[in-house]
């Protein structure tokens, strides 16, 4: 067995993803203390990871409800996705190859909370710049 050096794992793990994005999100939260003022402000040049016809409060909040979500769970959610969804479904999902399949989700993940991340400090830095602070 190939054994990769622990701070190449570390960096790359799920959990020190969530982690980056939590702190990204809270220091958002810290600094944007007037979050109306983020409405009509449209995204920033780097708009790959926002949406163009929304302005940055929607993100701003996307973001915090986002956090919030991983912090506390969405256990309620999902409970009612499994009602809606049935049994049969859950027949198929014990057939597939269940490893691949979380490989397959947890790449996605860390995909996704990496550009929430860059979300998150991109919307932080285009706070400062409306009120005027710059680092």
């Amino acid at each position: 067995v190939m054994q990769i050096p622990d701070s190449y794992n570390q960096k790359n793990s799920l959990f020190n993803a969530m982690n980056r994005f939590i702190g990204a999100v809270n220091n958002m939260d810290q600094t944007v203390m007037l979050p109306s003022l983020l409405r009509d402000v449209p995204p920033t040049h780097d708009s790959a990871y926002f949406q163009p016809d929304t302005d940055m409060y929607s993100s701003y909040i996307l973001l915090k409800s986002i956090r919030n979500d991983i912090e506390w769970g969405v256990v309620q959610g999902e409970e009612l996705r499994k009602e809606k969804a049935g049994v049969a479904s859950m027949v198929v999902a014990e057939e597939d190859d269940l490893e691949k399949q979380f490989h397959f989700h947890l790449n996605g993940l860390h995909a996704v909370l990496s550009k929430l991340t860059h979300k998150a400090n991109t919307l932080t830095n285009r706070y400062k710049e409306e009120i005027g602070c710059r680092n």
